[in-house]
């Protein structure tokens, strides 16, 4: 059974964050290149932020998706969401590749290039905010079924 309650508090837990994430849009590439302090705040909320979509990815896959095959990678997550009619697969394909960011966030492969970080933030407050309105409509679509 959907636990939309589990679904709001994550989405609202992500929106928490990107509204702290925005605060860091604007600043160039050398600001966050020359502040470790403000790299690390960036990750942190950045790996934060897709794990908690993540976590809802993989909360609806186990609820409505039990037909579907297996997902070994959290990337097929966000596919299977449009599979199942949650988003678009046009969005799907664009969200998909944050969650390879995230694993190279959480295992810190050969340290994050501050120009990759810098164009990450612009594209998850964008994708992010999109993804919390898709996942809320859906939650609340299921409950009227």
């Amino acid at each position: 059974m959907l636990n939309r309650d589990f679904v709001r508090r994550k989405v609202s837990l992500i929106e928490d964050e990107l509204t702290r994430l925005i605060e860091f849009e604007k600043l160039t590439l050398g600001e966050i290149a020359s502040d470790y302090r403000t790299q690390a705040i960036v990750e942190r909320l950045l790996e934060r932020i897709i794990g908690r979509a993540l976590d809802v990815n993989q909360h609806i896959i186990a609820e409505k998706g039990a037909e579907l095959q297996s997902i070994t990678k959290y990337r097929e997550t966000f596919l299977r969401l449009a599979e199942l009619g949650v988003y678009p697969q046009e969005f799907a394909e664009e969200i998909a590749p944050s969650a390879g960011f995230r694993n190279a966030l959480v295992h810190d492969y050969n340290h994050i290039d501050p120009r990759i970080l810098q164009k990450s933030i612009g594209e998850a407050v964008r994708e992010f905010n999109e993804y919390g309105k898709y996942v809320l409509k859906f939650i609340e679509d299921e409950k009227n079924h």
